[in-house]
């Protein structure tokens, strides 16, 4: 199935964010699928033709894929995500609730969203992701110091890359974990550009890498948690990336109503392992009329 593509134009001079659509001539409740760190709307390819029972708009943030980086001298808070998402949201489908489905930091993005604007949100679904990272408030001083100095240093300029086999392979041994050769062909196929002068260079921005100035609080997180109304599927890989315990556990116990399911695979495992059996878990839970507790 072809996937339709569109650019929205932000407020207030946020620049363009790219959408990838599947299924938009279906009137039923839209999802607005959001990816993770240094990944890009390309992530849902595989699950979002299998959920033809809804329209399916994938978005990429700032700086990822093909949409708009932030402006020069700025730095990516996660924070400010919530902007970026709102106000696609209100372009998309304005005035209107919608599904929102996360992978990874997109999972802990629309998490908090679906706290501070519960109205908005009738469902969650979260792949390989349970919130944000919370700062540890004993720590502030040398996180802060190490992302100031790591801004201090940032050089923007772009080094070639050999080719396409060799941007593959960096991004099979990706920092989120290995992918198959397959799952990274679909994500670097909107993650590279080639320059005018002929270099192949990544797309991605690379104050991305750069460390978090801001992080939430584990209260601020837990707050959020509570007020979701809607009910929220979490889908973890058997070899999924890891979460303490203690934290882990406290989270899913905030929720009204959580259902969790563990699948084949990694922490991708919707483009990699498993796309077919997280697809029909998700439509399954988007179909089913009661809600049940599940959270606490």
């Amino acid at each position: 199935m072809m996937a339709r593509e569109q650019r929205l134009l932000l407020p207030f001079g946020r620049g363009h964010v790219a959408v990838r659509s599947w299924h938009a001539d279906s009137e039923a409740m839209p999802v607005i699928a959001v990816h993770g760190w240094m990944d890009n709307a390309a992530t849902f390819d595989r699950i979002a033709p299998l959920l033809s029972g809804h329209p399916l708009h994938a978005i990429d943030l700032p700086g990822h894929g093909l949409s708009d980086p932030r402006p020069d001298g700025l730095r990516y808070h996660n924070a400010d995500y919530f902007d970026d998402l709102l106000a696609t949201m209100d372009l998309l489908c304005p005035d209107q609730p919608v599904i929102l489905l996360g992978h990874s930091l997109g999972a802990g993005m629309t998490l908090m969203l679906a706290g501070i604007m519960p109205e908005r949100v009738h469902r969650l679904v979260l792949i390989e992701g349970l919130g944000p990272l919370a700062a540890d408030p004993e720590q502030y001083a040398d996180m802060t110091r190490l992302a100031l100095e790591s801004y201090r240093d940032f050089r923007p300029e772009r080094k070639a890359i050999a080719g396409e086999a060799a941007a593959v392979q960096a991004r099979m041994n990706g920092l989120t974990g290995s992918l198959s050769e397959t799952a990274a062909r679909i994500l670097c196929s909107r993650s590279l550009e080639t320059t005018e002068a002929g270099h192949l260079v990544w797309r991605t921005d690379k104050r991305l890498r750069q460390h978090s100035l801001m992080r939430f609080s584990e209260p601020q997180v837990l707050s959020c948690i509570r007020a979701i109304t809607a009910p929220t599927l979490l889908i973890r890989g058997e070899q999924g990336a890891p979460f303490p315990e203690g934290p882990y556990l406290q989270r899913m116990a905030q929720f009204a109503d959580l259902r969790l399911l563990t699948l084949p695979g990694g922490h991708h495992l919707h483009l990699d392992e498993s796309p077919e059996a997280v697809a029909e878990a998700i439509a399954g839970f988007l179909a089913a009329q009661e809600p049940r507790h599940a959270g606490r």
